[in-house]
């Protein structure tokens, strides 16, 4: 196998893309490139340190194919998913990443190689929420190797494609027979069996370093490609989702519930039996809070259960009376269900729906109740009609997915 030869393409590719894609460009120039053994990299692969590859592999794709592995790689470091899997299972989690960063690729107008992992339904879904749509899906691996780090569950099949896998997939060029062990390598000619051998793992630390190192270089390439003209569409939205300041879920809405409660001190002036003095006192309030789900379908029966929970915990320190509606495209006619502050605050046994989904028949409910609550707070995708306008009463999206919402607090859920 002719190295130089290999180490020209990929150049050329790198090349290619930093004049047509600078964003994809400025990542891929972040990794150093390393050819690799078959044994433990059949394809391509990253640690978040370096770009590993194939020689023969690469060898085997097109000029354009070549440019996709590599901004494939440089996107997994980009997005940090070396330090986002947390306790999921690595083979779910690293389809789940390959299945978020592939159409991202493929609207940029670049081509995938044979093999390559895409389904149109998670088109503009990050990684997170891909992953618990692959629980029950063994029969895909992804098509390059995920290094940072060894699966936490024991009879779980790694992520690495096998050499059988390979040859099914991508047509493989005859076999150099220097390449196998007879005559030495003549100049200009190496073999991928005299690099180094696999990573280690990162460490946690690593992980941490990493992190704040790829995010930085993440908004340092959106930069330089903003300032060339070149950075828009899906990309240029995902890219700025992940660039906000990221608080988890529960912890924003612990925020804005305690904001919502009243308890505060009141220096009105005591009966005169109270004496001369005027003392702060307590005065207490209880919230009343209307939680709003979701049933058009889109919502998992285990991610709703999630969301109780947490509001159940919050209920209980803020002394709130809840009232549960369930809405599609109309309320569940069971609907409200109360909950008072005492009561442990669950899913009824059985809420219909599974139909499209408008938002204004929660808000015309409201509106025919003697008074608006404190606070609603949405469970849902935010796919459906909203009202033209907003309430006057604060209203917090606790969405899945990345739809926008006209008016409120949005919280993403993940």
């Amino acid at each position: 196998m002719d190295l130089e030869k290999i180490e020209t393409k990929l150049a050329a590719a790198r090349t290619k893309l930093i004049l047509d894609k600078p964003f994809l460009g400025a990542l891929v120039l972040r990794l150093p490139m390393e050819a690799a053994a078959q044994d433990w990299c059949p394809t391509t692969a990253t640690d978040a340190r370096k770009f590993y590859y194939n020689p023969a592999f690469i060898d085997a794709l097109s000029l354009d194919e070549t440019q996709f592995m590599l901004a494939h790689e440089a996107l997994h470091c980009a997005l940090s998913h070396f330090a986002r899997r947390q306790h999921r299972r690595k083979l779910h989690w690293d389809m789940a990443c390959d299945y978020a960063i592939n159409p991202l690729l493929l609207a940029e107008g670049l081509r995938a190689p044979p093999g390559s992992l895409h389904l149109s339904e998670f088109k503009g879904m990050t990684a997170e929420e891909i992953y618990p749509c692959l629980q029950d899906k063994d029969d895909e691996e992804p098509l390059d190797n995920h290094l940072y780090d060894k699966d936490n569950s024991e009879n779980a099949s790694g992520s690495s494609r096998s050499e059988k896998d390979l040859t099914e997939d991508q047509p493989q060029p005859e076999p150099d027979p220097d390449a196998l062990g007879g005559a030495e390598p003549t100049q200009g000619q190496q073999t991928a069996q005299t690099t180094h051998g696999e990573p280690e793992p990162l460490t946690p630390e690593e992980k941490d370093a990493l992190n704040i190192q790829w995010q930085q270089r993440l908004a340092g390439a959106a930069q330089q490609a903003m300032q060339a003209g070149k950075f828009g569409g899906e990309m240029a939205r995902m890219i700025d989702h992940l660039l906000q300041p990221q608080l988890p879920w529960r912890q924003l809405l612990a925020h804005y519930m305690t904001n919502t409660a009243r308890d505060d001190f009141s220096y009105m002036r005591p009966s005169r039996r109270a004496g001369d003095y005027i003392l702060p006192s307590l005065r207490s309030h209880q919230i009343q809070l209307v939680v709003a789900l979701d049933t058009s379908g889109s919502i998992r029966a285990e991610e709703m259960e999630e969301f109780i929970s947490e509001v159940n915990a919050l209920k209980a320190q803020l002394r709130a009376r809840v009232t549960l509606l369930a809405c599609d495209s109309e309320i569940d006619k069971q609907a409200p269900w109360i909950f008072e502050s005492w009561d442990d605050f669950a899913v009824p046994a059985k809420i219909t729906g599974g139909g499209g989904t408008a938002f204004e028949p929660i808000f015309e409910w409201i509106e025919r109740q003697d008074q608006p609550p404190d606070l609603l707070v949405y469970f849902t995708d935010a796919e459906g009609s909203f009202p033209k306008r907003p309430p006057n009463y604060p209203v917090i999206w606790l969405v899945k997915g990345q739809h926008r919402v006209p008016w409120g607090q949005r919280i993403q859920l993940n």
